[in-house]
């Protein structure tokens, strides 16, 4: 199939950019000086063969909104790190992070047509389309030909032409982002996020029970709770997951689905996971725990932050979680007892047995950051996008300043001992005294700082080692969603919100029989809200995306 009308042109877009990169250009515009004065003044100049960064290092505070309530690192300046970047690029950071939903925040800010200078969010949020559609935000390539043409110099070509718009622009840079040619070529490195934890010393002591079956995993739910009723004086809880939200739960979706081995497609089109017979068999497995007194109440209304305080006890015996959201915790259980940490272990199989498929690095990464119209310098702003892209930046913020951080021991950068004790021992001690190593991930690219990376130690090796050779490039199911105020986008809404209010009620279904009635009547309200528009659309922008794969 043919590469979509707006991909080519986007390729032609950057090639040509390339080409011209040769001369220095002097560009005058709107942007303010860097003490923000009411009068414009010339941008200096900058060249395509010179970081854009280093023409100007005055002094400037960008607003910068994470939406994520739960990010902890909005103290810019207070650490070695931030310090040692804000004085060789003159830019300080002031973060913004909502103090509840992020969705409200975001939305409210949205409506009021102005936003802070920078935004990163979730790749697949809807206020993304959002802010482009309502011109709330800069295009980056348009912004980096007129102020910065180093940029193209240190994006990649295959993310810009990935998040190239209809209208030819790009609007946001991902972090996180791998390409399949980043996978051929660091894919045997790459580990999976998801999996499935038990705690190690209960599970050693219930005679580490084959959990792969429903029976064996509500058997092994079961022991637990006879054996272990208390920790620490508080209820266990059983079986721990991700947060239920207004859409549904990561935890008995993807990462269940994954680890039941089911197919993405068959035959070149889209397969529906959701009514595969292993995973409402599974589903039922979960909605037999809690008849059986299995699942605590907790899971289904607990938040992220809450979840934090009870895996930091050692409340739960098993986990169908990500393990990078709970290193601070896993950390201070090793500190505590080292036989008190989550180990990775087979978690739920399909009927065959087969290994869990589970997901890696995407072309889409996991955020994307993106330059408000409203942003105080231009100029400045995607000169230093363009500098935490680079691999000078990169080092910069993953390893920090040399001599303060880390040493160059035979011409390769090393956390000093200290440092690196603190890292692998307390990380928000880490974050908080050093702030280097992705405290600030806002465009974190691991395919560069995993050069620097120390080698992995307890309690994190294990899990990580688990998930290689069990990890895959999911890149071609990226970014098929409807979003914004299309018709698609309000069906694909109504459909995701119907089903966060109907998971929980299949799993609280006092039986079989009832779990088999709310399920059909989601199917049959779906099917009303108008669901073959959707897998469609989905359709359709998954062979949009096999085209824009195989170009090169």
């Amino acid at each position: 199939m043919k590469a979509s009308r707006w991909y080519k042109p986007a390729l032609a877009l950057i090639t040509a950019t390339i080409l011209t990169m040769t001369t220095a250009c002097s560009y005058f515009g709107g942007s303010k000086s860097a003490s923000e004065g009411s009068n414009a003044t010339p941008v200096k100049q900058a060249s395509a063969n010179e970081p854009g960064w280093k023409v100007d290092t005055s002094p400037i505070t960008f607003d910068w909104y994470m939406n994520f309530s739960w990010y902890t690192g909005s103290d810019w300046g207070k650490d070695p790190t931030s310090q040692y970047i804000t004085k060789k690029t003159g830019v300080s950071l002031n973060f913004i992070v909502p103090a509840g939903n992020e969705n409200e925040k975001l939305n409210t800010m949205i409506a009021s047509g102005k936003l802070p200078d920078f935004i990163t969010l979730a790749w697949g949020e809807d206020a993304v389309k959002k802010m482009i559609e309502g011109k709330l935000v800069l295009p980056l390539n348009e912004l980096a030909k007129q102020y910065d043409p180093y940029f193209f110099k240190v994006t990649d070509p295959a993310k810009l032409a990935w998040y190239t718009q209809p209208d030819g622009n790009v609007y946001g840079y991902p972090n996180a982002s791998s390409s399949p040619e980043d996978f051929e070529k660091y894919g045997e490195n790459y580990v999976s996020n998801q999996v499935f934890v038990v705690r190690k010393d209960m599970y050693e002591a219930l005679g580490k029970p084959d959990m792969r079956t429903p029976e064996g995993f509500l058997k092994a739910l079961e022991m637990a709770k006879e054996k272990f009723p208390q920790v620490n004086g508080q209820p266990l809880i059983p079986l721990g997951m991700h947060e239920f939200t207004e859409n549904g739960n990561y935890s008995l979706e993807s990462y269940l689905q994954n680890f039941l081995a089911l197919p993405m497609e068959k035959d070149g089109k889209l397969y529906d996971r959701t009514t595969d017979p292993e995973y409402i068999r599974w589903l039922k497995t979960l909605r037999q725990a809690n008849q059986e007194g299995l699942l605590a109440k907790d899971i289904f209304i607990d938040k992220r932050s809450q979840m934090e305080e009870k895996i930091a006890q050692g409340r739960y015996f098993a986990m169908l979680y990500q393990r990078s959201d709970f290193n601070t915790q896993q950390n201070a259980l090793y500190a505590s007892d080292p036989n008190s940490v989550y180990i990775a272990v087979d978690g739920p199989s399909n009927a065959k047995m087969d290994q869990p498929v589970l997901s890696g690095p995407v072309i889409s990464g996991w955020t994307v950051t993106l330059i408000s119209k409203d942003v105080k310098d231009k100029a400045r702003a995607i000169r230093f996008l363009e500098y935490m892209i680079s691999e000078e930046g990169q080092k910069d913020m993953y390893m920090g300043e040399e001599g303060v951080t880390y040493d160059m021991v035979d011409g390769k950068p090393q956390f000093k001992p200290d440092v690196l004790k603190t890292l692998n021992s307390d990380r928000s001690a880490f974050d908080t005294k050093y702030g280097a190593s992705h405290k600030y991930w806002m465009q974190m690219n691991t395919n560069i700082t995993d050069q620097w990376k120390p080698e992995s130690v307890e309690p994190f090796k294990q899990m990580e080692e688990w998930t290689k050779g069990k990890t895959v490039s999911r890149s071609e199911f990226d970014q098929l969603n409807p979003t914004g105020n299309s018709p698609e986008g309000i069906i694909n809404t109504k459909i995701s919100q119907l089903w966060g209010k109907t998971l929980p009620r299949l799993l609280l279904a006092s039986s079989d029989a009832e779990f088999d009635q709310i399920f059909q009547d989601y199917l049959n309200k779906r099917e009303e809200y108008g669901f073959a528009k959707v897998q469609a659309y989905q359709q359709a922008e998954y062979e949009k995306n096999l085209a824009k794969l195989k170009e090169k």
